[in-house]
């Protein structure tokens, strides 16, 4: 009898921060892929780190892409690294799962998505939180017209940034709150309208890098208002979703980081309420499964770089018109 399981992806991690140990190495273990090598800028920080985790090669970014035994790359750099990362990879052959936000603009997603056609190279943007089932569930709501016409969402995700070395406070680095977890709500709220949205004012705080440290947004999707909060300055964190319709509203206390905790959403529609539990899931794990499957062409990806485009136009738009003080 022969055996017909898949063969496994094979993976080259770029970075070696706390996303690629904490949650992508765990993911990939759990599914079984083969990590040939970790890619780092300080190569002997990058042994260390490969030595702990059982991957035989810690290497510079370049000699790891240039490996024939590598078929996909995930790239948790810091987000100016992304572009040229990116592009380098997919010039070798490599398909691309890269953290969020993919680019720092619409253009360096054309730029992409250029290569992407040339190539023929999967790039996906990870957008772990999408994977969990809640995300589905909520989506199944808006959708069945359960809650009426859906005329407002909010959404926030802010927490306290206590590393003063952080490249997320240097705007040169692609620092920001917007790009680093205004990025959450924005994408959801994209997810459930279906629609582009028209950013209607944007107002914020500089921190003393000069990088976004608190940022409020008011968006339109069509007759739909949308407000969006982010920060890094907050005493604690603070993550909620919730949308509203003529009929009756949804909530999700957790709505981007509820990776192997039980999640709950909450619906209220008239007099009637209820609250819906999910078993804990690694929605990391969910993304890297679903890619590998669509590596494998087994099925398409979920969301394309079209997707991604229509993220960074918006982002472009909220940062041009960011009132600052």
């Amino acid at each position: 009898m022969s055996d017909t399981s898949p063969s496994p992806v094979r993976w080259g991690l770029l970075g070696a921060g706390r996303i690629t140990e904490g949650a992508l190495i765990p993911a990939l273990r759990a599914r079984g892929a083969a990590i040939v090598a970790l890619g780092c800028r300080d190569v002997e920080r990058g042994r260390r780190l490969a030595e702990r985790h059982g991957i035989d090669h810690a290497l510079p970014y370049a000699e790891l892409l240039r490996r024939d035994d590598i078929d996909a790359v995930y790239i948790g750099l810091h987000n100016s690294a992304h572009l040229p990362w990116t592009l380098a990879a997919i010039e070798a052959g490599k398909h691309v799962l890269c953290e969020k936000p993919l680019a720092l603009n619409a253009g360096e997603v054309r730029r992409m998505q250029q290569a992407q056609s040339r190539t023929g190279r999967l790039v996906h943007e990870a957008f772990m939180y999408r994977y969990h089932p809640q995300i589905d569930r909520v989506r199944e709501i808006v959708r069945s017209g359960e809650l009426g016409e859906l005329q407002l969402m909010r959404g926030s995700f802010g927490f306290r940034l206590d590393k003063p070395d952080d490249s997320r406070w240097d705007p040169a680095l692609g620092g920001g709150a917007l790009y680093d977890v205004g990025v959450y709500p924005l994408s959801l709220m994209r997810l459930l309208a279906g629609t582009r949205p028209q950013v209607r004012g944007a107002w914020g705080r500089l921190g003393p890098g000069g990088a976004d440290v608190l940022a409020h947004a008011v968006l339109g999707f069509g007759d739909v208002v949308a407000h969006l909060d982010c920060g890094f300055t907050l005493p604690g964190l603070d993550v909620h979703f919730e949308a509203i319709g003529s009929r009756g509203r949804l909530r999700l206390p957790n709505p981007f980081v509820a990776k192997n905790v039980e999640a709950e959403l909450h619906v209220c529609v008239g007099d009637e309420q209820r609250t819906e539990r999910f078993a804990p899931v690694d929605h990391y794990m969910l993304m890297a499964a679903h890619f590998e499957r669509a590596v494998r062409g087994e099925e398409p990806l979920r969301w394309t770089l079209d997707d991604a485009l229509e993220q960074a136009e918006a982002l472009d738009e909220m940062l041009a018109r960011l009132r600052v003080s």
